[in-house]
């Protein structure tokens, strides 16, 4: 039996930088991944934009650790050299009934700390991203995007290089609380931890059951996404959104032009009881095409691709439409950190959230 101060259950953006930030407070710390390569749920499955902070209600930990995490996600990428880029967003109002939803955006970015906020005009709309359609547009200069799997795989070795473990390929089976801490079992060895964050995704609520944690439910929502054929792509300079979901659940389908120069349409909000389903039943190409135009009314049908698809760890049923980040210790079991619900921001927050957990303990 091994025996370790911390092991955190979900190699993810939010283990592994939970995970980094608790080795480099000097605690011997491992990662139980149950996939053979770290990052291959949602933390890959994304379009990797780094979010300004513009929707979040003022005072919640998503406010808060999206402006905090985007500040460090921007060094950290710098740093390591992870590709990334600080492209900016534009979202954008189609009529004049749309024009106060922008005020109302910018206020509440700048009640979370987003800087250089800015509404502009359509010819502003035509410099920035001619190809687009609105009468007026929010400009966010600190949004941006990076590449998933090179931070994830960024995120790895600095938790190894800061003397963490990661273990690929080890699903918990089980756990017992012992005086000594929380037993965990996997199919090769069993862990004495003294403490263990649950940082399981999609499986937080069965890792929280599995330890004797307390009871909350993810329900999971897929995102799909189309994209702008190759020859297509220079329609895009940088981000583009419309105004949120009257909803409240996502952004709205919006444009990305990721870091490796394909844009990126959606993603749809599509609420499933299956965690494990990326393709039954996707959205036909149609579908995408209406609220792309809307965006760029030049588009036909021939300019679409079909995309890839993830899966949101939401703490919100579908008729609710926010529910917070649940980061803290749990209420049952002291021995247990909880950084579940870590939906949008999340790949935002990352750093955020790591060193809000490594100060939990």
């Amino acid at each position: 039996m091994e025996t370790i101060d911390v092991v955190v259950v979900g190699g993810g953006v939010i283990g592994l930088a939970s995970a980094a930030a608790i080795a480099a407070a000097g605690r011997e710390v491992c990662v139980l991944e149950r996939h053979p390569r770290p990052g291959m749920d949602t933390s890959t499955r994304n379009s990797g934009v780094i979010h300004g902070g513009l929707h979040y209600p003022a005072g919640s930990l998503k406010a808060r650790l999206c402006v905090e995490g985007a500040r460090d996600l921007y060094a950290f990428c710098e740093r390591h050299r992870v590709p990334h880029a600080r492209c900016g967003k534009l979202v954008v109002a189609r009529d004049d009934s749309d024009v106060a939803g922008l005020e109302t955006l910018k206020a509440r970015g700048e009640a979370n700390g987003a800087e250089g906020l800015a509404i502009i005009d359509a010819a502003g709309i035509r410099r920035r991203e001619p190809h687009a359609a609105g009468i007026a547009g929010l400009v966010s200069p600190n949004t941006g995007v990076v590449e998933p799997e090179a931070l994830v795989h960024t995120l790895a070795r600095v938790l190894e290089e800061s003397g963490g473990y990661l273990l690929p390929g080890t699903r918990l089976e089980g756990a017992d609380l012992t005086a000594g801490g929380m037993l965990l079992r996997t199919e090769r060895e069993s862990i004495l931890a003294g403490v263990v964050v649950n940082a399981a995704g999609l499986f937080a609520d069965h890792v929280a059951a599995m330890l004797g944690g307390e009871s909350f439910s993810i329900h999971p929502c897929r995102g799909e996404y189309a994209e702008l054929a190759p020859s297509r792509a220079h329609l895009v300079n940088a981000l583009v959104y419309p105004l949120p979901n009257a909803s409240g659940h996502g952004l709205g389908v919006h444009l990305t032009r990721t870091t490796r120069g394909t844009v990126l349409i959606g993603p749809t909000v599509h609420h499933q009881d299956s965690r494990h389903d990326y393709e039954s039943a996707r959205l036909a190409l149609g579908g995408f095409l209406e609220p792309a135009r809307r965006l760029l009314p030049q588009l036909a049908p021939g300019d679409l691709r079909l995309g890839g698809s993830g899966i949101r760890a939401n703490l919100n049923p579908p008729e609710v439409s926010f529910a917070d980040f649940l980061i803290r210790r749990d209420r049952l079991n002291p021995r247990i950190i909880h950084a579940a619900g870590i939906n949008s921001p999340g790949l935002t927050s990352c750093l955020a959230v790591g060193k809000l957990v490594s100060s939990l303990l």
